[in-house]
C-alpha cells in the first residue's frame, strides 16, 4: 500500500485549485460537496467557475497563483494542464504547508483524490493508487447501484441517536441492535412514514432490544484452507465476518485474518511442529471461556479442521460446556496442492484409493502400514512430513519401495510463495534438507507434477509453473 487511506477534516478550512478549465472543473465538482472554503486562481476560468462564484459556492480570483495564496490552505490541487505552470504553484503551495496533488500526475502528488460514493455522512472511497481509474470507476457504478440513497439519512439520524444506544452492552448485542436499524426498522420507516418516522422506529427498536436477553455464545469450527483467501468457501467468510473472537492456528495467514472485524479479539493459539506450542487444554479453554462469555467465537484452523485437526477433542470440550457449535469445512491442503502440480488423488488404472497421513504425532513420528504404502501405484499426502522425511524414507525403502518412485513436495499450497519440488523417494533426502523449506510443506507420494514430464526444471514457483 504506497497510499494509505484517511478522510482529513475540511470544514472550515481553505481549498486551493490553480486552474479554470476542464481538469480544475472535475476536481471543483467533487470539491463543493465538502464544507470547505474553496478558492480558485484562474486567468481564464469556465463559465460555471464563474456561476459558482457568483453563487458564493467559492472565491474566484482572475489571476495566475502567486506566493502567499495557499497559506493555512489544507489542500492544494493543481489543475493549470500545463505541466510547468503545475510545477511551480505546486512549489508554492508545498511551501506554504498544503498537501499537494496535481492532476494526472501520480508522481509529483502528495495525495490523490479517489473515487467516492456519496452518501453522506456515508462516504466510500475507492483508490487504485492512479493504476487502474477504469476499475474504480467501475467498483464505484456497482456501489452507486447497491447502496440505496436513504442510507445517508439514515447514518446521520443515527448519529445523533448513538448515545442512548450506550445504554446496551458493548460488543454482539449493540452491534445486533444497529444492524436491525440498518437493515430492517430503518428503511421500514423510511419506506412507509419517511423521514419523521425513524426517530419513533429507533425509540421501539432499542426498548426491544434492552429488553432482549443477551445471546448465548456460539463456536464456528473453520477451515481457512490452505492460504490463498479466494479459496475460503463464503460461509468461512460469513463466519470470520461476524466472530467476536478468533482462536487461530499458526498456519493461517495474516490476508485471512485482514478479514476479521476491527473490534474482533484475535487470538494466536498456533503450534510450531517439535517446537513450542499452546497445550490443547488450554485452547479448548480459551475456546469455552470466550463462548460462556456471549461471544460468537471462531476456531480458524488451517486446511479443513476435519484433518489433522484434533477437532474431536475441541467438540468435546464445546458440548461439555453445553455450547451449540457448527463445523465449516475448508479445502484441505492435498485439494488444493493436487489442483496446483496438474494431477488428481485419484486415477483409473493407477490407485483407486488415496491416503491422507501425518508425519508425526503426539508420540513423535508417526507409524503407518508401511507395507501397503510401499505397493506401486499407491498415492499418499504427508502432511507434516519436512522434519520427519528420511525417517518416512527409510521406512518405505526397508517395505520394499521403489527408489524411483515420484515424490513432490509443495511448500506455501496455494500461496503467492508457492514452491513445486520434484523428486523421487531415493532422492526425498536430502532434497528436502537442501531445499531448506521455511513454510508449510505437503508431501506427496506417488505423485509427479505434470509439468515435470515436459522438462521444466524440478523446482519452481507457482508463477513459473503457470
Amino acid at each position: 500500500m504506497q497510499h494509505f487511506p484517511i478522510f482529513l477534516a475540511v470544514t472550515g478550512r481553505r481549498i486551493v485549485v490553480s486552474g479554470g478549465g476542464d481538469a480544475a472543473m472535475a476536481k471543483l465538482r467533487l470539491l463543493m460537496k465538502t464544507e470547505g472554503r474553496i478558492t480558485v486562481l484562474a486567468e481564464n476560468a469556465a463559465d460555471d467557475v464563474h456561476k459558482w462564484a457568483a453563487q458564493g459556492k467559492l472565491t474566484l480570483i482572475h489571476r495566475a497563483m502567486d506566493r502567499g495564496d495557499a497559506i493555512c490552505a489544507a489542500l492544494f490541487y493543481g489543475a493549470n494542464e500545463d505541466a510547468a505552470e503545475d510545477a511551480r504553484t505546486a512549489q508554492i503551495a508545498a511551501s506554504e504547508g498544503a498537501l499537494v496533488n496535481i492532476v494526472d500526475n501520480l508522481a509529483d502528488s502528495q495525495f490523490i483524490t479517489p473515487a467516492i460514493v456519496d452518501r453522506d455522512p456515508v462516504t466510500v472511497a475507492i483508490g487504485t493508487e492512479g493504476s487502474a481509474p477504469v476499475l474504480a470507476r467501475a467498483i464505484k457504478a456497482d456501489l452507486e447501484e447497491k447502496l440505496p440513497a436513504t442510507l445517508g439519512t439514515l447514518a446521520r439520524i443515527g448519529k445523533t441517536f448513538r448515545h442512548a444506544v450506550d445504554v446496551l452492552p458493548f460488543g454482539a448485542k449493540r452491534r445486533s441492535f444497529w444492524s436491525d436499524f440498518y437493515f430492517n426498522a430503518g428503511p421500514s420507516a423510511m419506506d412507509n412514514q419517511g423521514e419523521a418516522g425513524v426517530i419513533p422506529a429507533l425509540n421501539t427498536l432499542l426498548d426491544k432490544h434492552v429488553m432482549t436477553r443477551q445471546a448465548e455464545g456460539h463456536v464456528d469450527l473453520v477451515g481457512a484452507g490452505p492460504g490463498d483467501p479466494d479459496l475460503l468457501t463464503l460461509k468461512a467468510r460469513k463466519a470470520i465476518d461476524k466472530a467476536d473472537v478468533i482462536i487461530h492456528d499458526r498456519l493461517v495467514t495474516p490476508e485471512i485474518l485482514e478479514l476479521a472485524r476491527r473490534e474482533a479479539v484475535i487470538i494466536d493459539a498456533g503450534k510450531t511442529g517439535f517446537g513450542q506450542a499452546m497445550p490443547q487444554a488450554d485452547i479448548d479453554a480459551l475456546i469455552v471461556e470466550h463462548a460462556l462469555d456471549g461471544a460468537h467465537v471462531v476456531r480458524l484452523k488451517a486446511g479443513d479442521p476435519t484433518v489433522f485437526g484434533r477437532l474431536d477433542e475441541e467438540i468435546e470440550a464445546i458440548t461439555a460446556a453445553g455450547i451449540s457449535y457448527q463445523v465449516i469445512p475448508g479445502i484441505t491442503a492435498a485439494s488444493a496442492a493436487v489442483a496446483n502440480i496438474g494431477q488428481s488423488l485419484t486415477k483409473r488404472g493407477r490407485n483407486s484409493s488415496v491416503r491422507l497421513i501425518t508425519g508425526h504425532d503426539t508420540r513423535g513420528y508417526a507409524n503407518h502400514d508401511w507395507l501397503a504404502l510401499a505397493a506401486d501405484g499407491e498415492v499418499a499426502a504427508i502432511y507434516m512430513g519436512k522434519k520427519s522425511a528420511r525417517f518416512i524414507q527409510g521406512r518405505l525403502l526397508m517395505h520394499g519401495a521403489n527408489p524411483d518412485t515420484p515424490v513432490t513436495i509443495i511448500e506455501n499450497v496455494s500461496r503467492p510463495d508457492q514452491r513445486i519440488i520434484a523428486c523421487t523417494l531415493g532422492t526425498l533426502e536430502p532434497t528436502m534438507s537442501d531445499a531448506n523449506l521455511t513454510g508449510p510443506a505437503l508431501t506427496f507420494l506417488g505423485l509427479a507434477p505434470r509439468d515435470a514430464a515436459a522438462n521444466i526444471p524440478a523446482t519452481f514457483t507457482q508463477q513459473e509453473a503457470l
